[in-house]
């Protein structure tokens, strides 16, 4: 396993790491699917424990994840394992409760001890606000960010992140949160952080911020598990309804492009995950990727994808790539 230092919070973190929002389960946020089907709780205990076996040694989890499952079953896990050897990270943001917004103060305190309930720590690694709604005007921002802070201050929490979905909420949030790292979602089709005026990469290295990439597989998309013919259909609760890629039309467009680059890089599962992972990789120094898994099989898979792409390869992927657009 190769380890990579987390931008300036000097973690040592394994560069293939992993996502834990699969393993929570379906499950709904305002009307939204925003969970996994698929998960069963053994194979996901023992896809934990085999990644901690392979070197592995960053989860990431949030507090909406199958609303504190995921957290629950990483809480298991780390009854386990030595405390001091894992980077456990999880976020908050997502939540109302009874609250006037899921940014208010007293809110996040709540969640935050739910959370360290759930994982039966005193203290997580990383804790993230996990979006850049801070109500209108940002009227829960200053709070928000004193707060968990103040979190950090009482060594409850060793860094801070920040997860957005755009460029614009990141530079607008980060000089009142001063995040020690961002979370966002990145893979080989989405081309949005290479226009140089949102080229969130080159603006994170400035500042030596630590990258945490989700998605980079597009859930599955890049690995040619669907055919068009015949596309995937999602139960309730399962979030990959909204990926257009996992669309009849979507795969329609990228079957052409996965079969070129299947006659380069190889056409199992293991090359296209390769593939995947280490141009996401490629964009930086400082960034890391938490790929799913739903089993120990998956874990393996995505810690065999170790060997970095070559310069040509990246463009390759980046040429082969180039046209597929999202229309939405």
């Amino acid at each position: 396993m190769n380890y990579r230092l987390l931008g300036k919070t000097g973690l040592k973190v394994s560069e293939i790491s992993l996502g834990c929002w699969a393993i929570g389960g379906p499950n709904f946020s305002y009307g939204e699917s925003v969970g996994w089907h698929g998960a069963d709780d053994q194979q996901s205990l023992a896809g934990l424990h085999r990644a901690f076996e392979l070197g592995i040694n960053h989860f990431d989890t949030a507090d909406v994840y199958g609303n504190g499952h995921s957290e629950r079953l990483v809480g298991k896990f780390l009854q386990d394992v030595p405390r001091d050897q894992v980077i456990i990270a999880t976020k908050v943001g997502w939540f109302d409760g009874c609250a006037p917004h899921r940014m208010y103060s007293m809110q996040i305190r709540h969640q935050f001890e739910m959370s360290l309930d759930n994982l039966g720590t005193d203290y997580v690694d990383i804790y993230y606000f996990h979006n850049a709604d801070f109500g209108e005007n940002d009227q829960y921002l200053t709070q928000a960010v004193e707060l968990v802070h103040r979190f950090q201050q009482e060594g409850k929490i060793r860094f801070i992140g920040q997860s957005a979905y755009a460029y614009s909420d990141f530079v607008r949030v980060a000089p009142v949160v001063q995040p020690d790292v961002f979370q966002f979602q990145y893979h080989a089709l989405q081309h949005q952080w290479d226009n140089p005026a949102s080229d969130l990469f080159r603006w994170a290295a400035a500042q030596n911020l630590g990258l945490i990439i989700f998605g980079p597989l597009a859930q599955g998309a890049l690995l040619d598990k669907y055919s068009p013919a015949n596309p995937p259909k999602f139960e309730p609760g399962d979030n990959r309804v909204r990926n257009y890629w996992l669309s009849k039309e979507g795969l329609q467009k990228l079957q052409p492009a996965l079969l070129k680059l299947k006659s380069r890089f190889g056409s199992s599962t293991t090359d296209l995950v390769r593939m995947a992972l280490q141009y996401a990789l490629s964009r930086s120094k400082n960034a890391i990727v938490i790929p799913g898994f739903k089993n120990p099989r998956q874990v393996e898979i995505n810690a065999a994808a170790d060997k970095p792409l070559s310069i040509q390869d990246v463009q390759f992927i980046r040429e082969t790539l180039a046209d597929l657009q999202q229309p939405y």
